[in-house]
């Protein structure tokens, strides 16, 4: 098994160029199929032709306030500040660009810590969130910060109960993703962010699955800081945002990246204009129509779940339907292992519920959560529907998941010793 994941921790699937296993692609639909939008998503042509002009002849510095090709450069910078702060309900002075969701992670919580420090050293977190954020609360640990890891139910919410809880006189922040990445549970996220407010603790959030999939805005929600990236939304990669709140209350956060000043002193280096110059279209097409891509994709996502439950058996959706992304459906199929079924469909491209490391393959840890057992959790499939997805697309892809789990039943005993009526889980298996 390839080393590489995605940036989510979910395995990359090897995917045939050609129409795999013999496949024979129906009429209308192109193999092979991009069902990863979680992962990453392809920049929309409306993107690519807002962006163009600013690779050769818009190329100005837009720090550069001397002439005209800093000036142009600076105005379209300004205008993607407000395109991308129209989407969650912010103004334009309230964006930060960075060079992704990880960077306005950090830039989030280890700006908010320092910046902080003498009110307190106490951080708020999920079990299920981005590595981007688990990984940054470890560092912190490590800097003398307290964390609590809050558990998840087994729809994948956290209980609002375990909050209040976790709160003390020292905590200074919480920071709960909006939708999480593999399951694409939705979080209470006004209710966390009222709880936070009344107590006086900043609320950060990784937006990134939900800004463009669904309703975000800032000042209802109680949100002060909030990560976004640019390729979750049909955007270009290497370019991200953080909204940082400037009013009601006023957060102020320790630059991470020193020099020049530049981002309201938070986040300095040259910016990326044609990047950012995307990432604004990208946010103001998804503002125009997601709605309607919402409504299209939430009827795709549910036939193909429908599909499945009608012609397989022991198969269930990991993560809370009614509060979830429409574009999302991760759902195990027990008694097959994941890794076979992905080389089966291998012309389809999914994610599977398993971490690939160098030698073992590990459960996903938000499955996990969810208390999955292994073998259920590596049973897992992530299927991220998109823009350019179609139903056709979703009739292949059932058709064929469906063909492969059966095949792959038939030859597995425990699947036929279920059937059979037998309680697999009190049979003693006997060591060789």
């Amino acid at each position: 098994m390839s080393k590489n994941t995605f940036d989510d921790d979910v395995t990359a699937v090897p995917v045939a160029t050609a129409n795999g296993n013999g496949s024979t692609a129906p009429k209308g639909v192109k193999l092979p199929i991009y069902m990863d939008n979680h992962a990453t998503s392809p920049v929309d042509p409306r993107v690519l032709e807002a962006m163009m002009p600013y690779f050769t002849g818009i190329f100005g510095n837009a720090a550069s306030r001397n002439h005209s090709f800093g000036w142009e450069a600076e105005g379209a910078v300004e205008r993607a500040r407000e395109q991308v702060a129209k989407l969650i309900g912010a103004t334009a002075k309230e964006i930060i660009f960075t060079s992704g969701a990880t960077e306005s992670n950090n830039l989030a919580l280890k700006g908010i810590a320092e910046m902080y420090r003498e009110r307190g050293n106490h951080i708020i977190t999920q079990v299920t969130e981005h590595k981007a954020v688990l990984d940054t609360c470890k560092r912190l640990e490590k800097s003398g910060y307290r964390v609590t890891y809050l558990p998840v139910k087994a729809d994948g919410l956290i209980d609002l109960e375990d909050l209040k809880r976790a709160f003390d006189e020292k905590t200074i922040l919480v920071s709960i993703m909006f939708a999480n990445n593999e399951i694409g549970v939705v979080q209470p996220v006004a209710e966390i962010g009222k709880l936070c407010r009344e107590r006086g603790v900043l609320f950060h959030s990784d937006g990134v699955q939900a800004a463009g999939k669904i309703s975000v805005d800032v000042n209802s929600m109680n949100i002060d800081v909030l990560s976004l990236s640019g390729h979750k939304i049909y955007g270009p990669k290497g370019v991200g945002a953080l909204y940082v709140r400037r009013r009601n209350p006023r957060v102020q956060i320790s630059e991470q990246i020193n020099g020049g000043g530049h981002e309201r002193g938070m986040r300095s280096g040259t910016l990326n204009v044609p990047g950012i110059v995307g990432l604004g279209k990208a946010c103001e097409i998804a503002g125009q129509e997601m709605a309607t891509e919402g409504e299209r994709l939430g009827k795709l996502r549910d036939k193909l779940k429908a599909k499945l439950e009608g012609s397989l058996d022991y198969i269930h959706v990991n993560g809370s339907m009614e509060h979830r992304l429409p574009n999302n459906l991760n759902i195990s199929f027990v008694y097959v292992e994941g890794e076979s079924l992905l080389m089966g469909i291998n012309d389809v491209a999914v994610s599977s519920g398993s971490a690939c490391t160098s030698a073992t393959l590990e459960p996903s840890y938000v499955l996990k959560a969810l208390g999955l057992g292994d073998d259920v959790a590596h049973s897992s499939i992530r299927f991220g529907l998109g823009r350019f997805n179609t139903e056709a697309e979703v009739d292949y892809v059932a058709d064929k998941v469906i063909d492969i789990v059966k095949k792959l039943r038939e030859l597995s005993p425990l699947y036929e010793m279920v059937k059979e009526g037998i309680d697999i889980s009190k049979i003693e298996w006997q060591a060789h």
